[in-house]
C-alpha cells in the first residue's frame, strides 16, 4: 500500500531527525512523507533538509503561523498545508507527530491490516514514554483510541468522514465519525512507539478551555461532558483541569459555537458513548 505522511513542526530540532530516521529505515518505506515546518525559529527545516537531500521522497515546506499553542486547529492547518501538495494517489494517509520513533516494521504491519480487513478505516500502534529510564506505556493511551499523535487513514475512510476538523477533539471526532459509517478502528499493542514529548506538555490554559469546548462542539451533551471531563482531569493526574474544560463548555454554549457534526451524527455519538460507558460498568 502507498503511504503518504504529513508531519507538522514546530521547533521541533531534539526530535524530528529520530522521527524521519525512523521513517527511513521501515521494511515499507513511504511514498511521499511531507514535513510542515510551521515558524521554527531553531533548526528544524536544515534538519529536514538534510534527510530530504538523502530521500527523495521526503519534502519540507515552510508555513508561518502564530508562535501560539492551541491544540487542534494550528496542527490541522498546518497538515492541510502539506495535504495541499500531495496528490491522490495513496492508499493510507498518515498524519504523524515530530517527537516519535516508530519501529522499522511499523508501517508494513499497518499495511498488513488494512488488506487483510477491509472495513478497517484507521490503525496505529501504541505510544510509550520513559520514565526513570524505562519505556512505559503512556497513561492516555486506550485499546479503544488511536492517539492524535499517530494517525493512519485508510483513503476511502478519511474522505468520507469530512477529512480532519480544523479544532480541538479532532483526533476523537474523527474516529466517533468513522464508526458512524461504519469502519473498524485497530490499535496493534505489539507496535511499541517511543513518544519523546508527552501529550500536553505545552498546553495552556486557554488551550485547556478547548477540550471542554471540543466536547460541546461535538454534542456530548451536559452529563457526558461532564463524566468524560472528569475522567480526564483523573487520568492526567490534575483534577483542576476538570474546572477548564467544565467552563470551556459552558462557554462554547453560552456562545452558541457550531458544532463540528450533525444532529444524527450527535445522537450516535451519544449513544456510542453510553454504550461504552455501561459496558466498562458491567465489567
Amino acid at each position: 500500500m502507498d503511504f503518504y505522511i504529513i508531519i507538522p513542526a514546530h521547533n521541533e530540532e531534539r526530535f524530528i531527525g529520530l522521527t524521519l530516521n525512523s521513517l527511513a529505515t521501515q521494511t515499507h518505506l513511504p511514498k511521499r512523507l511531507i514535513v510542515v515546518n510551521d515558524n521554527s525559529t531553531d533548526k528544524t527545516q536544515d534538519i529536514v533538509e538534510a534527510y530530504a537531500e538523502k530521500h527523495p521522497w521526503i519534502t519540507c515546506i515552510n508555513s508561518k503561523s502564530s508562535n501560539k499553542h492551541l491544540p487542534g486547529s494550528k496542527i490541522i492547518n498546518a497538515f492541510y498545508k502539506g495535504f495541499e501538495v500531495l496528490d491522490n494517489s495513496y492508499d493510507v494517509i498518515c498524519k504523524f507527530d515530530a517527537d516519535l520513533i516508530f519501529p522499522n516494521n511499523y508501517l508494513k504491519q499497518l499495511s498488513n491490516h488494512f488488506i487483510k480487513n477491509e472495513k478497517l478505516g484507521m490503525a496505529s500502534g501504541f505510544c510509550y514514554i520513559e520514565k526513570d529510564a524505562h519505556w512505559v506505556l503512556e497513561n492516555l493511551t486506550r485499546k479503544d483510541h488511536i492517539r492524535g499523535a499517530l494517525k493512519a487513514y485508510k483513503k476511502d475512510c478519511f474522505l468520507q468522514i469530512g477529512k480532519l476538523k480544523t479544532s480541538m477533539g479532532w483526533d476523537t471526532v474523527d474516529e466517533l465519525l468513522a464508526k458512524y459509517y461504519g469502519w473498524e478502528i485497530l490499535t496493534d499493542e505489539n507496535l511499541h512507539v517511543k513518544h519523546l514529548k508527552p501529550t500536553g506538555i505545552s498546553y495552556n490554559k486557554a488551550s485547556k478551555h478547548l477540550q471542554g469546548e471540543a466536547m460541546y462542539k461535538m454534542r456530548y451533551g451536559f452529563i457526558i461532558t461532564l463524566i468524560s471531563a472528569l475522567k480526564l482531569a483523573y487520568k492526567k493526574s490534575k483534577l483542576s483541569l476538570f474546572k477548564d474544560y467544565m467552563a470551556g463548555y459552558f462557554k462554547a454554549k453560552k456562545e452558541n459555537i457550531d458544532f463540528l457534526v450533525s444532529e444524527e451524527e450527535g445522537k450516535f455519538i451519544r449513544d456510542l458513548r453510553w454504550k461504552g460507558m455501561f459496558n466498562k460498568f458491567k465489567l
